[in-house]
């Protein structure tokens, strides 16, 4: 928490001398305000139809996890590098990237979208793997089970 801090000190005595306050006052006020006001609510309203959806009660309830985490792992990262993935936020935020790291700025849209459908085809293997082996579990079970059923049958 310490670092925390400190990094945070750091970039409000860097921000500032560098002309950027009234951009970081507008960029927080921003993001709380939309953050409050409308993701929130717009976020709660999609757990609610996905808790619906893999029926919320019961042994489905625990596959919501599978959709929860790279839904908000991408949502993170599109708050966070929204204006240069938007390409045009800012009035050229990429060409303001390029110019201070040298790296292309470009690249954003299609880089966020490489890792929102890297992070949901790993949750569908997750849960694939998991299915697999919760079926795996129980199948010896259920042969066993019908097996006495048979044999007090017989």
């Amino acid at each position: 928490m310490l670092a925390s801090f400190a990094l945070t000190g750091y970039a409000g005595v860097r921000l500032p001398a560098g002309g950027q306050w009234p951009l970081v006052l507008a960029w927080f006020a921003g993001a709380a305000l939309l953050h409050d006001l409308v993701l929130l609510p717009l976020y709660a309203l999609a757990d609610r139809v996905v808790v619906r959806w893999t029926a919320g009660n019961g042994p489905h309830r625990a596959r919501t996890a599978y959709v929860r985490v790279p839904a908000a792992l991408s949502g993170l990262l599109l708050l966070v590098w929204f204006p240069l993935i938007a390409g045009s936020a800012g009035g050229g935020s990429a060409a303001h990237y390029e110019a201070t790291t040298r790296l292309p700025g470009g690249v954003f849209l299609t880089r966020w979208l490489l890792v929102t459908a890297g992070l949901c085809a790993l949750s569908a293997l997750w849960l694939l793997v998991r299915t697999v082996q919760r079926r795996l579990r129980g199948a010896p079970r259920r042969r066993s089970e019908t097996k006495q059923r048979s044999a007090s049958g017989s």
